[in-house]
This record gives structure tokens, C-alpha cells and sequence, in this order.
């Protein structure tokens, strides 16, 4: 039976390089984890049952502890005996026995590998199944990934899933991550090395330099990342996800008022035909700017009203054009159908940039032409006209309809995919009010 253990404690150090399966066998217990109720005093370990040949019933096996107990945090303790977990059933689906001498299988599986393993004269790793010594050189331990060719992964496959603003995201957490480790803990190379508490260090660094809504973005993008590494079975859990989220201010782009409103677009049909227009898709249309920045013109369908686009939250996207854009679009019959249809000087034309530097540039250009001329603060920005045309078209609706129904029809109009979604972002502009309630203030 010691033999047993002594495979486990070589195979727990590649636990990496095999698959976890949730189905179980007969001859033995789900393995499970001993946690002492959280009492970091205690031992924790690993503990299962497999059926004792000679009387047929499932036998308690002894706990297996490896350097679990080394660990003084909760979460890196977990983790370890979170890796031995998935290995005990790994090898028991193999047919490793508790039970029996399992040398032979385990020189076999080597081989199969191609992995050397030292031997005795008689072809034995150890010498009986009542010595527990191993008396052969301990095989060289298979590396995992290192923490760059992980990332790199991971990556790479997130490039055929995501956009490229979002893959950019992932590559600068993943980077900044690097940089934290190889300043902090020099010595760490492979994946496995990395744990929760390494994690929450790095998290607390970003905190201590910007805010808790970056944490909680670099916290969602490498929690993104390590999700792929878990699928793939490079680590055996995502730990990231289980960060809390700290509690936040989110970003806040103040509405217009109807004057100053009238008044920006008034100054822009002289100023910036170009930065109206591209304003208005994001007024009447309701699109986020980098939206807008992906419109070609061939996603303008002028004979049926209709506007197609890749979204925030889908592959592709068509709403309606309202009329009140349709009459602003300018002619686009001589127009190479592939071009963009927002560029720096014209409408319709080719423009190489990447859409981060395309969002930039009409960002930093309602900054020169309108915040500046209009003396405008943080708070207003192209994202505030989403704002407000909203608020202006809901507010419109409930004259003559419920809220339920308000919000039904608006949900139509915004793309929200929702109900749920759509009433959080009319309370986050404060879409409703309160009727006024000075009746109810007045003492008799």
C-alpha cells in the first residue's frame, strides 16, 4: 500500500498533464478534501475509500497529506490539496491499487511516456510492497508550462474568441502581471507555481496606484485568461474567480441639458460636419462609440432603414435607422462599400488604425472642438449624448405608458439584451424620477 503513496507524491508534481473526469468507478470513493472547518492548526488532507478485496466493502484509506500542511494560507492550502484530489482519481481510474504493488503499472506508464526511470538488478523500483523506501533515484519531475508559454496560451486562443480592443486588454493584465512576478518573485517560472495569494498581491499593487474599478478590471481579465488555462487542463482551477470584487464608483457620464444639447450640435454643423454625424449615430441610433467606429458602408442598407454592426455583446447587430438620421446620412452611392464610414477627413474611406486609436481620436477630438469651446468638464463626454437621448426617449414614452411597458418598447430601440440590464442602466443615468411629492410634505 505505501507504494501507492509514493507514486502520488512523484505524479502530484506533473498533476498538470492529465485529464479530470467526473465519472466514478465502483472500487472506490469520490475523493475528497478534509478542510479541519477552515482551522489552519489542524491537518488537512485528502481522504477516500476503495474496496478491500478481501472483504469486499469499501476500506477507509489512510488520508494522503503531501506538503499541504506546509501552506498558512486557506486559499493556497485549498489549492494544493485541490491538485492531489484530482490526481488520487486520476490514478485510481488508471488502476493503481491501494491495495496491491503498483510497480510495475507505474514503470509501464513511465516508458509509455518515454520517461527514464531508475530500476533495481531485479527490475523492481522498490524493493517489496512491505518496504516503503524508495530506493531508486526519484525520476526527473515533468515541467508544466512555464508562466509565459501559459499566457501565451491562453492568448492565443482568446484571439480567435474576442475582439481585438478586448484581446489588447488581456495582453496588457497579462504582461503587468509578468512584470510584478519577475520583480517580486524571481525564482517563479512554471504555472503551477502560481497561486490565489500571489494574485491578490498583484491585485493590491494595481489598487495602491489607480482604483478599485481598474482592480476589479485586471481581476476579470486574468480571471478571463486563467479560465482557458483550467478548460485546457494546464491548471486544475481557476482561483482568480474566486477574488471578491470590490466595491466601486462606477464611471459616470453626466446628460446634457436640452440647451446645451442644441447648442454643441447648432456649433458642429459648422465646425465638425463630421464629428455631428458621427455624434448623431450615437444619439439617435444609441450605438457606443467604438460601435460606431466599426460601421462601414456597406452596413448601411439605405432601401431598408437598416444599420448593421458588431456590438458590444454579439457577433453582429442591425437596428433600424429613425428618420431623423436617415435625412443626416450623406451620399454613399460612389463610396467603396468596404470603407469605414468615420474617418479623420471625410465620410467614406479607407482608415488602417486599430479601433482603440480610432475611439481615441474622435475622443480627443470632441475634447478640442466641443469640451473646450463649451468650457465642459470630466463628466461630459461622446459618451453622455447615449445618455441623454435615452433618458429623453424613455421619459417621452411614459407619458402614455406604463413603466413595464416603457421599458419593453425601449428595450427594442437600445439592443439592452435584458429587462434586467436595461432597468440597471436607466438607474445608473437616473432615468426616472419621482413625480413631485410636495403634497405630500405639506402639514394639515
Amino acid at each position: 500500500m505505501s507504494f501507492f503513496n509514493e507514486i502520488l507524491t512523484f505524479e502530484s508534481k506533473s498533476a498538470y498533464d492529465f485529464a479530470y473526469d467526473l465519472s466514478m468507478r465502483k472500487n472506490f470513493s469520490t475523493p475528497k478534501i478534509y478542510t479541519a472547518n477552515g482551522d489552519l492548526k489542524k491537518r488537512w488532507y485528502v481522504y477516500f475509500s476503495f474496496r478491500n478485496p478481501e472483504t469486499g466493502r469499501l476500506k477507509r484509506i489512510t488520508p494522503f497529506y503531501g506538503d499541504a500542511n506546509k501552506h498558512k494560507t486557506k486559499s493556497d492550502r485549498m489549492f494544493v490539496l485541490s491538485i492531489y484530489k484530482h490526481k488520487i482519481e486520476t490514478l485510481l481510474k488508471k488502476g493503481y491499487n491501494p491495495f496491491e504493488d503498483n510497480s510495475d503499472l507505474f514503470i509501464k506508464e513511465q516508458q509509455q511516456k518515454g520517461i527514464e526511470v531508475a530500476q533495481k538488478s531485479d527490475d523492481k523500483i522498490i524493493e517489496t510492497k512491505t518496504t516503503p523506501e524508495i530506493v531508486a533515484k526519484t525520476p526527473e519531475i515533468i515541467k508544466s508550462k512555464t508562466i509565459s508559454e501559459a499566457f501565451k496560451f491562453a492568448l492565443n486562443l482568446k484571439k480567435k474568441l474576442v475582439n481585438e480592443v478586448t484581446l489588447k486588454a488581456y495582453k496588457s493584465r497579462s504582461n503587468a502581471l509578468q512584470e510584478f512576478l519577475v520583480k517580486n518573485y524571481p525564482d517563479m517560472v512554471y504555472i503551477d507555481q502560481l497561486t490565489k495569494s500571489i494574485i491578490v498581491q498583484f491585485l493590491n499593487s494595481i489598487l495602491d496606484k489607480s482604483s478599485p474599478r481598474t482592480r476589479n478590471n485586471y481581476r476579470t481579465e486574468l480571471s478571463s485568461l486563467v479560465q482557458v488555462l483550467e478548460e485546457n487542463e494546464i491548471i486544475p482551477i481557476n482561483f482568480v474567480k474566486n477574488i471578491p470584487v470590490l466595491k466601486s464608483s462606477p464611471e459616470r457620464h453626466k446628460s446634457y441639458s436640452k440647451q446645451l444639447d442644441d447648442d454643441i450640435f447648432n456649433y458642429l454643423e459648422k465646425k465638425d460636419p463630421i464629428l455631428l454625424l458621427y455624434i448623431k449615430f450615437i444619439s439617435y441610433n444609441f450605438l457606443r462609440p467604438i460601435e460606431v467606429n466599426r460601421i462601414k458602408v456597406k452596413d448601411i442598407n439605405l432601401k431598408e432603414r437598416t444599420l448593421s454592426f458588431k456590438a458590444k455583446n454579439k457577433a453582429l447587430k442591425t437596428k433600424i435607422i429613425p428618420d431623423i438620421l436617415l435625412e443626416s446620412i450623406p451620399d454613399l452611392s460612389e463610396i467603396d462599400p468596404n470603407d469605414f464610414l468615420f474617418t479623420p477627413k471625410q465620410f467614406g474611406a479607407k482608415w488602417e488604425a486599430s479601433e482603440n486609436n480610432k475611439r481615441d481620436h474622435f475622443s480627443k477630438r470632441f475634447k478640442k472642438v466641443v469640451k473646450d469651446h463649451f468650457n465642459l468638464d470630466k463628466n461630459y463626454g461622446l459618451y453622455s449624448f447615449r445618455h441623454t437621448y435615452i433618458t429623453k426617449l424613455y421619459r417621452e414614452i411614459r407619458k402614455t405608458s406604463s413603466p413595464f411597458e416603457a421599458k419593453s418598447r425601449l428595450m427594442l430601440i437600445t439592443g439592452h439584451s435584458t429587462m434586467t440590464a436595461l432597468e440597471k442602466y436607466l438607474r445608473d443615468i437616473d432615468a426616472e424620477l419621482a413625480e413631485d411629492y410636495s403634497e405630500l410634505l405639506k402639514i394639515t
